[in-house]
């Protein structure tokens, strides 16, 4: 499979008659016939782990690479960007990814570090599971920060990562209810708007999030569009927080990357 990937191949018998032509197969150690017959068998069989172990032994090798790389957003933490894309799939060839009655998908979870952009943490799951799930499996660094979208705004699972030593940067929700406890002056030039400490106001969100929360305010000067930052990180700058979460595209820009180099069609080839 790895080798259709890399080679772009679009199906099992594109696989086939492309082995079938190579010279060099008893090289690549290839000592059979390549047949169809064969490949869907081992494509079957094949302990999927197989391929996870071999991804994370990759990941340990490159990530060293980049240690001296600068950060996006220029600081000494490690920042970590974490969301979720959705991959389309055969209903008829995976009927297991159960997602929509007539669409099947699986949910790629995915956290990156900022410097290099390299995947650090991979969850698929089916399509169905929402994103907020997979902080579930996260284990945090103390003293890093996590950058991440609003769907993850779930302050149970907040509070657990903020307990465990860990930062985060998300998007406050336009229904947050919640009371100032302080106001600290901005520099507007920046385009920020407010920095405020507030504690969360309803009876579940003030349990689930008992302790007082950082509210930053931003507007972006080419969008024009106005931003709300919520974090549990109070040390750094407030533009520090908006340049976190601005950080956070290189995730999108990863999942992009996926999508154009991942060779899924309907003929199977991650059936």
């Amino acid at each position: 499979m790895a080798f259709a990937q890399l080679t772009y191949r679009a199906s099992l018998r594109d696989i086939e008659a492309f082995l079938a032509g190579n010279p060099n197969l008893y090289a690549m150690g290839i000592r059979g016939e390549p047949t169809r017959t064969n490949i869907a068998y081992a494509n079957t069989n094949r302990i999927w782990r197989i391929y996870e172990n071999f991804a994370q032994s990759l990941i340990k090798k490159v990530r060293p690479l980049y240690q001296n790389d600068p950060s996006p957003v220029a600081l000494d933490e490690m920042v970590y960007a974490f969301d979720a894309s959705t991959i389309d799939l055969c209903l008829t060839l995976s009927p297991w990814a159960t997602f929509r009655k007539t669409k099947a998908a699986v949910k790629l979870h995915t956290m990156i570090d900022l410097r290099g952009s390299i995947p650090v943490f991979i969850s698929i799951t089916e399509g169905k599971v929402h994103d907020v799930n997979a902080l579930d499996d996260l284990v945090a660094e103390p003293g890093s920060i996590y950058a991440l979208d609003r769907g993850y705004v779930d302050f149970s699972r907040l509070y657990r990562l903020h307990t465990d030593g860990g930062f985060f940067v998300t998007r406050a929700k336009k229904n947050m209810a919640f009371n100032v406890r302080q106001s600290r002056p901005v520099e507007k030039t920046t385009g920020l708007r407010c920095d405020q400490s507030i504690r969360l106001k309803t009876a579940k969100s003030k349990k689930d999030y008992p302790e007082a929360l950082r509210r930053v305010s931003y507007t972006d000067a080419t969008s024009g569009k106005r931003l709300v930052f919520l974090t549990n990180n109070f040390y750094l700058p407030a533009i520090k927080i908006a340049e976190i979460y601005k950080g956070r595209w290189q995730i999108e820009l990863f999942f992009k990357w996926i999508k154009q180099n991942l060779r899924i069609k309907t003929s199977g080839l991650l059936h």
